[in-house]
Formats: structure tokens, sequence, C-alpha cells
């Protein structure tokens, strides 16, 4: 990407940041509401005051309301405000959202339209304040009788004497700067015609106030003259507006039309993915999460809190303020969300470069780590906590998050582990990376159970985050053992048929480790739910977490279970071949292409390993080379395998089946 490029993105990104910081200070009054407890302590009864500031977290309506009737006229006027107040802020945000999707082309319209009206605003406030301060100045009032020495001084230069009245005279100076280059400003960027005439009126506009103060005119005149000054710039800024309310309608038509006939062909998971990355959502919420940590810490700095009698910088306190002021609102939490997906993209580049892998999945910790900090955040309700249960539950949050990262850093590993076994690699510095990697797991599993049990009290969270550590734990456990069975299996000159009873013993376990942990974490969220913090999130989760991590894994695992059971069944419903048909066949097996020291023989007169007889049962009944049904549907035809079996006719045609027949049961076993 090119220079300009880089530049362009970054200023897309900085001009979509404004609107997200609207919708957080609406959120930060509550749409309107937070005042309203103020609106009441503030009016009679005096003990309404009282009870609300003594609770002032808990103040609702319905306690609010009983004092309510005491004063009618004074509730409807409360009522009455706090509707406009909420029908304000509700257009705010909807119009800060709209602003937010638009595309680079009609976003720089805005921001310039903007810019027209607040010049405008800034130019009026200006002059009304220096008019206001000059027309209280003791020495501008004795000058109103006379102008002939200013007028004398003026045309002379002088102005060491025009300076000597320090109030007036240099108060008018600056505001002739700031108007001349607000007048500047307003006729380079507005969005108006153009007119010769009118580009020659604008400085003249701004600046009016300024030189009516010079002239012996009334204090009428003067207090008129900074409305007077806004009238041309306001109606450019009007014909702006008017003549565009066309043009805007129809951008805005023409969005609604391509989102609905996008959602149409493609649906609404296409149209978020398609805007997530033509908006730069990410780098807009972690620009403004930054910029708005940065305004946090300069209030730190500037209120005093830096300063500790000891002489020492508190950087604790800091860290914990800029923390808990960090994840106050729903968009600070988004943005913090998005802050800690950038650090964990870094944390699987890492584990990339040490595995040596350039796996697609790793570049996953970004977004694995952003939906379980998120849901983690609404499930606890971190913006509704006090400052330190806030920090308190933040850490918890961190916490789990760091178990989650331990599990999914397992499950990468674990199939670099499966693939190294099986595949026979003989680099020996890809094999130590990766049980570098799984020995890291277990000591971070043991070192953050040991700091928390040491450091903390007992609690369902303590006992939550114990659980995900010892499933880390087993996890690798059961992947180590798998990788070590692989490898001696692949040491082997013969033919290992318990290889697959032991794999399926051992993955058997690990499985029923895990999902004896998911039913003590169902019951153990129950408790939270119930007795603790209940919340519509966290029943939601509970249920997902019920379905998918209990229901589903109880179904699939016993499906395999009857699946090898049944195949079991069967292989020992088929006889078994002795030394001397082994011998004269002299063949191998049509599945795994292994020397068969001991076979299967089928309804057809067919060869397989017994083992390799039972995976393939777990994708289909038939036989891989002529398809006929595998098991005998009499036992007394036991008895009756042919004496002296020739070599089908269909033997050739094992070159034909798959050779990854065998990867796929037992993939399909798992």
């Amino acid at each position: 990407m090119s220079l300009r490029a880089r530049l362009l993105a970054v200023v897309e990104v900085l001009m979509r940041v404004p609107p997200i910081f609207v919708v957080d200070e609406i959120l930060k009054l509550g749409f309107g509401f937070a005042d309203l407890s103020q609106d009441l302590s503030d009016s009679p009864p005096s003990h309404l005051g009282d009870i609300i500031k003594n609770d002032h977290e808990n103040a609702t309506f319905s306690n609010i309301s009983t004092y309510i009737p005491f004063d009618s006229m004074l509730s409807k006027f409360i009522v009455l405000s706090v509707m406009i107040r909420f029908l304000f802020a509700i257009v705010g945000c909807l119009s800060a959202m709209c602003m937010f999707v638009l595309n680079m082309k009609h976003l720089m319209v805005v921001y310039i339209y903007l810019m027209s009206v607040g010049l405008a605003m800034l130019s009026y406030f200006f002059n009304f304040r220096t008019i206001k301060d000059i027309m209280l100045d003791e020495d501008y009032a004795v000058l109103k009788i006379s102008y002939t020495d200013f007028y004398y001084n003026l045309l002379k230069l002088n102005v060491k004497q025009l300076m000597e009245a320090k109030g007036w005279m240099y108060q008018l100076t600056e505001n002739c700067v700031l108007q001349s280059l607000f007048s500047f400003i307003f006729t380079n960027i507005h969005l108006g015609p153009r007119f010769w005439i009118v580009q020659k009126l604008l400085p003249l506009s701004f600046l009016v106030p300024t030189f009516l103060a010079l002239l012996p005119v009334s204090e009428m005149i003067l207090k008129l003259s900074s409305f007077v000054s806004t009238l041309l710039p306001l109606t450019i800024i009007t014909v702006i507006l008017w003549s565009s309310f066309m043009t805007i309608s129809n951008s805005l038509y023409m969005g609604y039309h391509q989102m609905k006939t996008m959602i149409s062909n493609f649906g609404v998971s296409a149209l978020v993915e398609s805007e997530w990355g033509r908006l730069n959502v990410p780098d807009v919420l972690r620009t403004f999460w930054v910029l708005r940590t940065l305004e946090h810490a300069i209030t730190f700095f500037v209120s005093g809190m830096s300063v500790t009698e000891d002489g020492t910088f508190p950087y604790f306190i800091m860290m914990k303020y800029l923390l808990v002021n960090g994840c106050d609102t729903l968009t600070a939490v988004l943005g913090l969300t998005s802050v800690v997906s950038y650090v964990c993209n870094y944390i699987g580049k890492f584990f990339q470069w040490v595995l040596l892998t350039g796996d697609e999945s790793d570049k996953n910790f970004g977004t694995v780590s952003a939906i379980v900090f998120y849901i983690l955040a609404l499930q606890t309700g971190l913006t509704g906590l006090g400052y330190d249960v806030r920090f308190v539950r933040l850490c918890r949050n961190f916490c789990l998050l760091f178990t989650a990262l331990l599990h999914f850093t397992h499950n990468i590993v674990n199939l670099l582990l499966m693939s190294l076994s099986a595949s026979h690699n003989p680099s020996i510095r890809r094999h130590v990376h990766a049980l570098i990697v799984c020995a890291t797991l277990i000591v971070l599993s043991l070192m953050l159970m040991y700091l928390l049990w040491t450091t903390q009290e007992i609690s369902t969270w303590l006992l939550a985050v114990t659980a995900f550590s010892i499933e880390v734990i087993v996890k690798v456990l059961v992947s180590l053992a798998i990788y070590a069975l692989f490898l001696y299996d692949a040491r082997r000159e013969s033919f290992w048929e318990q290889l697959d009873d032991y794999i399926y013993y051992i993955r058997s376990f690990g499985n029923a480790v895990e999902f004896c942990f998911a039913i003590f974490l169902f019951f153990n969220g129950a408790w939270i739910l119930l007795f603790e913090s209940g919340s519509a999130i966290r029943a939601v989760m509970m249920c997902i977490h019920a379905y998918f991590n209990i229901w589903c894994d109880a179904k699939a695992g016993w499906s395999v279970f009857m699946k090898r059971r049944t195949a079991v069944n069967k292989i020992e419903s088929l006889p078994e071949a002795d030394r001397d048909q082994l011998l004269k066949l002299d063949d191998v097996c049509a599945i795994c292409y292994q020397e068969m020291q001991s076979a299967k023989i089928t309804k057809c007169n067919h060869f397989f390993h017994g083992v390799c007889l039972r995976k393939w049962l777990y994708v289909q009944d038939r036989c891989p080379l002529c398809h006929e049904i595998l098991h005998l549907a009499d036992p007394d035809d036991r008895t009756k395998p042919s004496d002296n079996p020739e070599p089908p006719a269909a033997a050739p045609a094992a070159a034909a089946a798959p050779p990854n027949a065998l990867v796929v049961a037992e993939h399909h076993q798992r």
C-alpha cells in the first residue's frame, strides 16, 4: 500500500471517530434519564432529594413516583423535560449512526457543513463576548463621550497610546484577528453559491461588531451587531441545506435500496461483513478507545490524582482509573474489546512463529478473544457496576479470557501434533517447539491456579477458572498421549491392531472429563444466576452452554459409542483367517495397504484387517471392494468360509479404494 493510500485510510478512520464519541456521550447521559434524580432532588418535598442522594444507584421510577403527586405541575414538567431529552438523545444517536455509515465523499460534505455551522456559532460567541466585556469597561464608557484622542492616535499610528487602556482595545484587536481567521476559513470551505459579491461581503459580515465598537453608536446597536454579523453566514448555510434536501433524500433512498437488495440476494451476514470491512470498524473503535483513554489520562493529571504524599507516581491507581473509566459505556466496552482483539492477534502471531506454522486458524485469535471478552462484559453487566466492583469484575474477565486463550492455543498445537505424528515428519525442531508450547500451557495453567487460590477467597468465579484450567491440562495430556502412541506406531515394523482401541480409550477419558466439567460449570452458572447476579444474557448463555456443550456432546458421544459397539459386534460375526490362508493370499489390506498378520474374511471372501474393517463400518456397511453387505445375516454361515479362497477378481480394485478412507473413518469417529 502506498503512503498516500495509508494516509487516506488513517484520515477516514479519524473522520469516523466523532460519531462514536457522540453516541458515547448520549449513553453516559442515559438517553436523558440520568438527570432525572437531579431534577427531583432540587424540588420539594425536601426529603425526596435526600432519598435519591443516599441511594442514587438504586433510584428508580418506582420509588420516585411515590413522591411525585405532591406537586402535579412539577411532575408534569419533569416528565415533559425527560421525554424531550430522550427524543433529542434518540435523534442524536440515529444521526450519529447515519453519519458513521456514510461513504468518504458524503462524510466530507457533512463535516464541511458542520464546520460552517461551527464557525458561524464561534463567530457569534466571540463577538457577543467581546461586545459585552468592552461595554462594561469604564475606559470604554469614557471613550464614548469623546473619540477625538482615539482617532488622533489612530491616524498617527500611536500604538503605545492606543494600548494604554489595556482592556477594551486589546479585546477588540484579539476579536478582529479571530474574526478574520473565521471569515477566511468560512469563505473557502462553505458549499453555497460563490457569487463575487457574497464572497466579498462575508469578511465584512464577520467584522461588523468590531468596526461598530470603534464608532460612537448606541448600546442597542452594539448588542444587535453580534446577531446581525451571523445573518449572512446562516443564510448561506440555510440555502445549502435547502438546496441539498433532495440530494440527501435520494442518497438515503439509494442506500436503503442497495442494503435491501444485498440482504435479499446474499443475506444479512454478507451485508454485515461487507460493511464491517468498508467502515474499518475495528480500527475506528480502537482509535476511539485510545483517544478516550488519553482524555481520561489528561483528566487524571489535571485533577491532581497523580500527586501522592510520598512523592511516588501511582501507576496502579492510574491503571485502575483508566481501565474502570474505559468500560463505563457499551461503546467504551466495544473499543476496549477491539484493543483486546488487537493484542490477542499478536499473541496468535507469536504462537504461529513459535510453532513454525502458517495455519490460518492462528489468525482467529483476535476474533475469538473479542467475542469472549464482549460476551463476558455483557454477561456480568460490566457497565452498570460501581467503581471498585467494576475493576474487580474486569480483572476476573481478563482471567477467564486468559483461560480461553489457553484452550484456543491447545486446539492449534493439537492439530500440529497430530499432523507431525501422522506424517512422520523428521523435523526435530518442529516437534520440540510443539512440545514446548504444550509444556507452557500446563505451566501457565498451574501458575494461574496457584496464584488465584493463594490470593483469592473461594467463590463461584474461582471454581470456574479452576475448572477451565484443569480442563486445559487434561486436554494437553490427552494430546501428548495420542501423539506418543502415533510416534510409537510409526516406528513399529508390523501393523498395530490395538492402536485404535488405545486412542479410543484415551479420547473417551478426555471427553468424559470435559463433559463432567461442562455439567459442573452449568450448575455453577445456575448458582450465580439464582443467588448472585442474575441477568437475561447470563440465562441465554447458560441455555447455549447446556445445548452445545452438554446435550450435543452427550449425543455425539453416545452415537460414537453405539457405532463402535455395533461395528465390534459385526466384526466378531466374521470368521478369522488362519495362517495358511494368509500365506496363500500373500496380499495387503485394501484399506490401509499394510501386510496382514491377521485378517477377517467377509461374506464376499475379501480379506481385511479387523480394526480397519471396523473403522470402515463407521462410514458404511458395505465391502470397500465389491460393495456387498459386510456382516453375515445368518450366524450358521460363519462355518462355511471357503477352504481355499481365491484372491477375488475385485482385488485389483483395491487400488481404486480411497487411500484416505481410514482417515475419513477416524475423523467420523471423533
